[in-house]
C-alpha cells in the first residue's frame, strides 16, 4: 500500500501519512466515525436474527453510506457544490444508491424479509447521519473561541428524511449575525436554489472545522 501510494503521489504532488498500527485514536475524526458507525451497529442489529446474507447485505450498505460522507470542497470555486468524499479515494468518483421506499415498521408482522434489512438500513442512515453531523457541530463556547461561518465556506445542510448516502451541500452566500457579534442564521446556495438556515442545522465539512 505505501509503495502504491508513494507512486501516486509523486505524480500529483502530495504525500500520504499513515497512523501507526494499533494507535486509531491518531486517526481523530475519521477514527471516531468510524467507532460511532460500529456503536450504532452493535446496538441496533444484536437481537435482530438476520441470516448471514442479510447481515453481509446492510454491512455493504452501511460500509457505503460511511465511504458517502463529505470530507472537504473539491475545488475553491463558490459555485462548485461538490465535496471530496472517502469514495473518491477508492474508487474516482462519489457513491450513488437506488432510490427505495420508506418501510415504516408500525407493523412489523406485516414486513417481509427484505422490507426488514430495508428499514434497518434507513434505520441506521438515520441514527448515523445524526451522530455524525453532531460530532461537526461540538461548541466550544465555554472552553475557547470557535470560529464564526463565513461566506464562501462549504457546509453540510441537516434536513429530516434524506435517503441514505445523500448529503445537502451548499455554499454561504450571506450571514445574519447577532447583538453577540456570533453568526445565528445563514443562507445557503444549494443545488435547487437558495435556503435559510439556523445555524444549529448546518456543520462546516470536517476539513473546515478544525477537527
Amino acid at each position: 500500500m505505501q509503495l502504491i501510494s508513494s507512486k501516486f503521489s509523486s505524480i500529483v504532488g502530495f504525500e500520504f501519512k499513515f497512523i501507526p498500527p494499533r494507535a486509531p485514536h491518531f486517526g481523530g475524526l475519521w477514527e471516531a466515525a468510524v467507532k460511532s458507525m460500529k456503536s450504532l451497529m452493535m446496538k441496533n442489529l444484536g437481537n435482530t436474527g438476520l441470516t448471514y446474507e442479510e447481515l453481509q447485505t446492510i454491512a455493504i450498505e452501511s460500509e457505503a453510506i460511511l465511504n458517502s460522507r463529505p470530507m472537504a470542497p473539491l475545488s475553491e470555486d463558490p459555485n462548485d457544490g461538490e465535496a471530496l468524499s472517502p469514495a473518491h479515494l477508492l474508487i474516482g468518483s462519489s457513491l450513488m444508491s437506488v432510490p427505495e421506499p420508506s418501510i415504516d415498521e408500525s407493523r412489523p408482522s406485516y414486513l417481509t424479509r427484505w422490507q426488514r434489512v430495508t428499514y434497518l438500513k434507513q434505520q441506521f442512515w438515520e441514527l448515523w447521519r445524526r451522530d455524525y453531523l453532531h460530532t461537526l457541530q461540538e461548541r466550544s463556547k465555554w472552553l475557547k473561541p470557535h470560529a464564526n461561518i463565513r461566506i464562501g465556506q462549504m457546509v453540510i445542510v441537516h434536513e429530516d428524511n434524506t435517503p441514505p448516502q445523500e448529503w445537502i451541500l451548499g455554499r454561504i452566500t450571506n450571514t445574519h449575525v447577532g447583538a453577540d457579534g456570533r453568526v445565528r442564521v445563514a443562507e445557503i446556495k444549494v443545488k435547487n436554489g437558495t435556503i435559510r438556515r439556523p445555524i444549529c442545522k448546518i456543520a462546516p465539512l470536517p476539513e473546515q472545522t478544525g477537527a
